[in-house]
């Protein structure tokens, strides 16, 4: 059997067990928890050993690897919708929330009836404030400023140029991935017309001093902002890069890989 006729075989299987096991209404909370967490359990095996017979074929591993999160997030979002009324709805929602929309987020949190206590309750009360957050710096809105260490926001956004904000931390791999486009954009663009700005966030001072050494970052930053900005903005993953216009009006949000220079050639009309 050939690896592509593998990996759907394999999909197959973890599906249909997914549809089996959520579509299972009349079991007690208990029953439907026990069988959350063991497909879940479950899955990881599967996922991880699956993942080792294809080392040696690094771009079917990552096929696989996204099928088997698509198929994974497809089924945290089935258990969600199924479970709003108990725990394993937020255990559902704990993994997904990251991949839905704002308004389909919203909807889920407003019809979310769980009983919620300590982390849990944490946890969707945190997100209730980020969607808020969100609203009030989408595109097209005023940039929201902030201070850290006696350095503001405001001192580099809305200033008469166009600036990249790059919310990032010294640990996070994607942000430091993103780092090669960033500096190819910096090298490119930078001007009269257009700045950028890191704002180390989530992070320890002496770790994003070393990394920003390390990826011979020559734009302004803010460090060791912490939560400030993520709270404010409604962050809840990094890196998240925006462009503001010179007036500070946010005009793209959540920016990656080539959609970064695209997105500040366009503005700049080039």
């Amino acid at each position: 059997m050939n690896i592509d006729c593998m990996k759907t075989k394999t999909l197959m299987i973890l599906l249909a067990t997914a549809a089996m096991l959520v579509a299972c209404k009349s079991k007690s909370v208990e029953e439907k928890l026990a069988e959350y967490t063991a497909w879940n359990d479950s899955f990881i095996e599967q996922y991880r050993t699956r993942l080792l017979s294809l080392q040696e074929d690094p771009e079917a591993a990552e096929a696989f690897a996204d099928s088997a999160y698509n198929a994974y997030v497809d089924y945290n979002k089935k258990a969600l919708m199924d479970n709003l009324d108990n725990a394993v709805g937020v255990l559902a929602l704990k993994e997904v929330y990251s991949e839905m929309e704002d308004d389909e987020l919203l909807g889920v949190l407003d019809g979310l009836s769980a009983p919620l206590e300590g982390q849990d309750s944490i946890f969707v009360a945190a997100l209730k404030e980020a969607v808020a957050s969100r609203s009030t710096t989408a595109e097209g809105q005023m940039f929201t400023d902030f201070e850290v260490n006696g350095v503001k926001f405001s001192d580099f956004v809305g200033k008469g140029k166009y600036v990249l904000v790059d919310f990032w931390a010294s640990w996070c791999g994607p942000c430091r991935r993103e780092m090669p486009n960033l500096r190819a954009v910096y090298d490119e663009f930078h001007g009269e017309q257009f700045d950028m700005l890191s704002v180390a966030v989530w992070d320890k001072l002496e770790d994003t001093v070393k990394a920003a050494e390390e990826e011979k970052i020559a734009w302004n930053q803010i460090m060791d902002a912490q939560q400030i900005p993520t709270d404010l903005y409604g962050i809840q993953g990094i890196p998240h890069i925006i462009l503001f216009g010179p007036d500070g009006t946010i005009l793209k949000r959540d920016l990656r890989g080539d959609n970064i220079r695209k997105a500040v050639a366009e503005a700049l009309g080039r």
